[in-house]
């Protein structure tokens, strides 16, 4: 999975906190829901304005700033044993 950095923002996260790209593209965090407490309401951190590109995943990595790695789709199934499916019919 080769990943792409897309913006350069270097943002320092704090713990406890989730960081996402919002819809128009920019940085915004929310508090973490933990135990019986709630999570917050997002709050905007970094504005970027990043445009999303269709089948690419995008993420805030360590150093803070915004990548973007290719989805990965499909696959191949899992097969089943023989035997477990005989135990099932008897």
């Amino acid at each position: 999975m080769a990943v792409k950095k897309v913006a350069k923002v270097g943002i320092k996260k704090a713990k406890g906190y989730l960081y996402f790209l919002d819809k128009h593209g920019d940085i915004s965090c929310a508090k973490m829901a933990r135990g019986g407490s709630k999570g917050g309401s997002p709050k905007k951190v970094a504005k970027v304005g990043v445009r999303r590109e269709e089948g690419y995943l995008y993420f805030i990595d360590k150093k803070g700033d915004v990548s973007c790695a290719k989805m990965v789709r499909g696959g191949t199934r899992k097969k089943r044993s023989s035997a477990r499916r005989t135990k099932r019919r008897k």
